[in-house]
């Protein structure tokens, strides 16, 4: 019993160690995407920083470990009081720093299920995900649209259904003509998309659709991870999901199964070496579209 012990105690500390030492090794860095508004990169998912006389909004905030060197970078840029933290959605890498940013004085707000997500225990890609502290929840929730009214421009922050999961939002800075996608856009990879999550494929692409809408040639999009993107690029990306999309729906209707779709890389063929080699693999993609569709029936 003593020695199982030591060994775990062992596991987890060469574990903290580890991952000390990598967060030791992540460098904050930030481009300027309008007058106004920058993206810091770091490990995680995209961070927005939209700075004015009103204060900083900001767009998710990556792992708690990272937290302090965020705020350093962010006060390398202004001098600006800590307003207003917006969440895309419930997953860690992108409300890992909640807590801390709470303590720096932010306010933050989610759709409502962001919060009830994080309030519980979670399952992603078959990991268990413990409910966040108190202290790391949302302190204002909205069901579909809320407007913010700062720093001389009217937000927009708008719900997308069933996407990545139950729970995204888009974020539109109207006269700057800057759109945060969170990770409903995996800009040139293929997407994540959490179906325990509540997302699916239909409502991934519904929510590329709702932004091709209001985007126009100049619009600036920010995905949840990767390069600063475009309308033009954003469109390609949708192509390639509807096209993935139709190509499993065809499988299905001709009887194949989960495991036949999963290894049938003719689906993928022509995108497996552009979109894959990531996070997601083009045989993950196959299943995940596969098991969206089913369950719809």
């Amino acid at each position: 019993m003593k020695i199982k012990t030591l060994l775990t105690l062992s596991l987890f500390l060469v574990i903290n160690l580890i991952t000390e030492a990598q967060n030791k090794e992540v460098k904050i860095t930030s481009e300027k995407v309008a007058d106004n508004i920058y993206i810091l990169k770091g490990q995680g998912g995209n961070i927005g920083l939209f700075i004015g006389e009103d204060g900083v909004f900001m767009i998710d905030d990556q792992f708690a470990p990272l937290s302090k060197k965020i705020i350093n970078k962010i006060k390398e840029i202004t001098n600006k009081p800590l307003s207003y933290l917006i969440n895309t959605h419930w997953h860690g890498d992108h409300t890992g720093g909640n807590e801390n940013m709470k303590k720096e004085g932010f306010l933050i707000v989610a759709h409502e299920n962001v919060r009830k997500r994080m309030s519980t225990d979670q399952v992603v890609r078959g990991r268990k995900k413990k409910a966040s502290p108190k202290e790391a929840l949302p302190v204002i929730t909205f069901t579909d649209d809320m407007m913010f009214h700062i720093n001389n421009e009217d937000v927009l922050v708008s719900h997308v259904h069933n996407a990545h999961t139950d729970g995204d939002s888009h974020i539109y800075f109207t006269r700057s003509n800057v759109i945060h996608m969170g990770d409903t856009y995996f800009q040139g990879k293929f997407p994540f998309i959490d179906l325990e999550s509540g997302g699916s494929i239909n409502g991934y692409i519904a929510s590329i659709d709702k932004v091709l809408m209001i985007a126009d040639d100049q619009t600036k999009i920010i995905p949840g991870h990767r390069n600063l993107s475009n309308k033009k690029e954003l469109k390609v990306y949708k192509k390639m999901l509807v096209t993935l999309r139709d190509r499993v729906q065809k499988a299905i209707s001709k009887g194949k199964n989960l495991q036949e779709v999963t290894n049938d890389a003719s689906i993928t063929k022509e995108y497996k070496k552009e979109y894959g080699g990531w996070f997601i693999s083009a045989k993950e993609i196959r299943a995940t579209i596969y098991k969206s569709l089913m369950s719809n029936k």
